[in-house]
């Protein structure tokens, strides 16, 4: 076994393995909390970067549902933003147009508008907005709207006329940007999987081989890597987050309980 993969059993066994997580001093609204604690314990300081967390390894803890890869906004978009125009038709505001058109209410939050939920596109086939995420010859990512495939009884009150086209591009990751948040992430040395008991105390470790963009594109064109929106009015932040499901992430890990009982 290579020495930094020994160093980062070492540092989960002495700071990790038996505990459970402590909310004393963290944000308990945060979802990222427990990561935060978790990190601290390995020795790894709170940072924004996009780089593997430890001697090489990206640090994940198991969760109950999906894991995520990252909050991965696009590069080109058809609402206003810092963010350059994803096509020649002028940019829109994002609250009171694009969400409008191509989002839906939340009947939960006072009809709060959102890019989330059964709105949001995937490579399945044109959901009932009329969008779906396509992967193109280059290996971009699209999400793109039909108005033929638009399912809303709405939809020609909904929609201005300009948008009432069949391959209008909503948004666009490039390439290059994602393969290289997704390789200075995932294609140094891998990925390190902490697990938890029911009871919520640490008990395994795990290992992911390294991920390489032409790995993760084809999870996209799949499904099995899935945008997973979360764009609400009012937040600035996109919440472009990039999940896969915990059976198929489950399903990369190797050794998990070879490499406990080997330490």
């Amino acid at each position: 076994m290579e020495q930094n993969k020994k160093m980062i059993i070492e540092k989960f066994y002495s700071n990790v393995r038996g505990k459970k997580f402590d909310p004393t001093g963290y944000n308990k609204n945060h979802d990222g909390a427990e990561g935060q604690w978790l990190e601290q314990r390995m020795g790894i300081k709170s940072n924004n970067n996009n780089a593997p967390d430890l001697l090489g390894y990206e640090i994940k803890k198991a969760t109950k549902s999906k894991i995520t890869f990252g909050d991965w906004s696009p590069d080109l978009v058809l609402w206003k933003s810092k963010r350059k125009a994803c096509a020649d038709i002028p940019q829109i505001d994002r609250d009171t147009q694009f969400l409008k058109y191509f989002g839906k209410p939340n009947l939960n939050k006072d009809n709060r508008l959102s890019w989330s939920g059964e709105a949001v596109p995937t490579v399945r086939g044109y959901n009932t907005f009329g969008q779906i995420l396509q992967v193109d010859e280059e290996d971009n990512i699209l999400a793109c709207y039909s108005y033929l495939n638009d399912q809303r009884s709405n939809k020609s009150e909904l929609i201005p006329n300009e948008f009432h086209i069949d391959n209008l591009i909503l948004a666009q990751w490039l390439k290059e940007s994602m393969k290289a948040k997704v390789e200075n992430k995932f294609n140094d040395q891998g990925c390190v999987v902490c697990y938890t008991d029911s009871k919520g105390v640490y008990t395994q470790i795990g290992f992911v081989k390294p991920i390489d963009y032409s790995m993760w594109i084809a999870w996209v064109k799949s499904g099995i890597v899935f945008f997973d929106s979360g764009m609400y009015a009012g937040n600035s932040r996109s919440y472009s987050q990039w999940r896969m499901n915990n059976k198929n992430w489950n399903e990369l890990v190797e050794l998990v309980e070879l490499v406990v009982e080997q330490h």
